[in-house]
């Protein structure tokens, strides 16, 4: 079978969705099928375009077994509504013109985000006759409406028209979280078209001891370690990361937050930080690093603004409950997030904004190290029976035989 996916975001990006439409696509072509990718040039989560990559139209490379036609597009160094419909509209069009180099596929897959994915999906369908689904990695008009990007708000019926749009001749959708299906709903789709397909956790092999670690990053001191790692956006909210950080300073709290990552608000939230001496910024890290600190930490902090409700669920987590530390997670009541929190038992929720919350939360976890490492092992315990690759991939590979129109035997869906 031939497999068509198109996502702005791919390998050799390390964080976020690129890692996950990456491992789809190869698990697929491992299990024998053509996969081509049609994404974008590596930019995320910088939002800089990585260095030696030129902007031709577009160009072809051959990673793990799958074809990855990378199409050019804009790439906004900051964000806002207009230069955000310039980077969608320039995917668009580039992926666009490289089809007519395409056999025709049997299944295509579009990723959302980026809308492009989506839209693409359809164009592609349209084009060669083939059935299409989209996967929703996050839902793209109440991100529009939510995550706080200058000028999104007044967007958001577009993007959510043409979120229907690309949804209106789907053969089948899979969503990453529970959560998204009823706005799905609402835009028409059939309850019995969607299916979950969640990410699953990508736990490298810590490469430094935790003293090592403690003793490279100069974190020997004895306070309390809060780390939040990944992108640093706005639909994070990491201003209450400033905050919390100040008070804790204000109230002589035993408290180091930590931020490992980066993105399009990386720079303005380091600016607020200056001066603080309990806050530290590390850039995106190996794999192997990344995994020493996830385990070196005495909390795991997951951020988000208090408007953002259910329109994403962070890549993040899955990596943060299979590295069996306790998280705290500062987000809304009854978004994606919380559910999910809860759902696993790993962590405890506080209200978003609500730095005082979140240092009394803190305190609670350093002065009860049971509680915090019942909740640790409850991430692990949570990971290692929801998000494994072996079963989050063969949800995704029955997904595309969805799409495609494969039926299932009787042995096959009970498995």
């Amino acid at each position: 079978m031939h497999v068509l996916i198109a996502g702005i975001n791919y390998r050799p990006e390390v964080t976020g969705i690129g890692a996950y439409t990456a491992g789809v696509a190869e698990h697929l072509a491992r299990r024998g099928d053509r996969v081509t990718v049609i994404t974008g040039l590596p930019h995320y989560p910088s939002w800089r375009l990585a260095h030696g990559r030129r902007h031709r139209l577009w160009s072809r490379e051959w990673i793990a077994g799958v074809e990855v036609i990378r199409a050019a597009h804009y790439v906004p160094a900051t964000q806002s509504a207009l230069r955000r419909a310039a980077y969608e509209a320039t995917f668009s069009l580039t992926g666009l013109l490289a089809m007519p180099t395409l056999p025709r596929p049997d299944a295509i897959v579009g990723i959302t985000p980026s809308l492009g994915g989506a839209v693409l999906a359809r164009l592609a369908g349209q084009r060669f006759g083939s059935p299409y689904g989209i996967l929703f990695q996050d839902l793209m008009g109440p991100a529009a409406a939510q995550s706080g990007v200058p000028g999104g708000g007044a967007v958001a019926r577009a993007v959510g028209a043409a979120e229907a749009w690309a949804l209106q001749r789907a053969t089948a959708v899979a969503v990453v979280a529970d959560v998204f299906a009823p706005y799905l709903v609402g835009l028409g789709v059939l309850t019995g078209a969607i299916h979950r397909v969640p990410n699953w956790s990508r736990a490298s092999s810590a490469t430094m001891a935790i003293d090592e670690v403690r003793t490279h990053f100069g974190w020997n001191d004895g306070r309390m370690l809060v780390l939040h790692s990944g992108n640093i956006g706005f639909k994070q909210g990491l201003e209450q990361v400033v905050d919390a950080a100040r008070l804790a300073t204000d109230r002589k709290e035993p408290i180091r937050f930590v931020i490992a990552g980066d993105g399009s608000r990386a720079g303005a939230i380091r600016e607020s930080a200056l001066g603080l001496t309990n806050l530290e910024f590390l850039r995106v890290q190996s794999e192997g690093v990344h995994a020493s600190l996830l385990a070196v930490a005495d909390v795991l902090l997951l951020c988000e603004r208090p408007s953002q409700l259910g329109m994403s669920l962070p890549s993040k987590l899955t990596s943060y409950f299979a590295a069996g530390r306790p998280i705290v997670a500062a987000v809304p009541a009854g978004g994606a997030s919380s559910a999910e929190v809860e759902r696993s038992e790993a962590g405890l929720v506080v209200p978003a904004g609500a730095p005082g919350a979140l240092l009394d939360t803190l305190r609670r976890l350093r002065e009860d190290p049971a509680l915090a490492a019942r909740l640790g092992a409850a991430g692990a315990a949570f990971a290692s029976a929801n998000t494994t690759a072996a079963d989050c991939l063969l949800r995704a590979e029955r997904f595309v035989d969805a799409v495609a129109g494969r039926r299932l035997t009787l042995l096959e869906a009970a498995a």
